[in-house]
């Protein structure tokens, strides 16, 4: 059975009402739905623009203000650099299948773990905890080969773009293009 989207209205007062259960929730409510997996949109009460972005963004926005943020600040930098740039339509893309296999990786050592541990959840959280914390520095060497591979990749990918261009583009001269005639008034320059 296909799981029916909750719908969250947001008012003007910036208080956001549950339609599901008639009251008013938090943000903290609706980060519960994200991690329980919830499908749900949050509306603008008044116009139904979709606000659930701005909602997910402001959740992240108040977690990394909390103690232990996620995104350094040079990382922000990155991504605020992406927006207008040619490439901004891959960057969202690539994020997430990047966060999808690292999830995919803590879900499989949580599967193992609890068939090694039994299905005393608590025990096998902490003891995978304990895990990650020994092997953080392991952990972090195998992420840096594989955003490594990927930028790597990435890179790969771009100079096979570009030179596809340059085949497509070739028999159009364009002014300052290698092997382009010169514009019109720049061979009385050069004389």
């Amino acid at each position: 059975m296909e799981q029916q989207v909750r719908l969250i209205k947001k008012y003007p007062n910036r208080r956001l009402y549950d339609t599901k259960t008639s009251s008013y929730i938090t943000l903290a409510d609706v980060k519960q739905m994200v991690l329980k997996q919830e499908s749900f949109q949050v509306v603008d009460a008044k116009t139904s623009d979709d606000l659930t972005r701005q909602i997910l963004l402001q959740i992240i926005l108040d977690e990394e203000s909390g103690g232990m943020p996620m995104f350094s600040a040079d990382l922000l930098s990155q991504m605020i650099r992406s927006y207008g740039n040619a490439m901004q339509g891959f960057m969202g893309g690539y994020l997430e299948k990047n966060l999808k296999a690292f999830q995919d990786m803590h879900t499989a050592m949580q599967e193992q773990s609890q068939r090694l541990y039994g299905d005393n959840s608590g025990a096998s959280q902490d003891l995978l905890a304990q895990f990650m914390n020994l092997q953080g520095p392991a952990m972090q060497s195998l992420m840096q080969a594989y955003m490594e591979q990927s930028q790597k990749a990435f890179g790969q990918f771009q100079e096979q773009m570009q030179n596809q261009a340059r085949n497509m583009f070739a028999g159009f001269p364009m002014p300052g293009m290698p092997g382009a005639a010169p514009a019109k008034g720049e061979s009385d320059k050069n004389e």
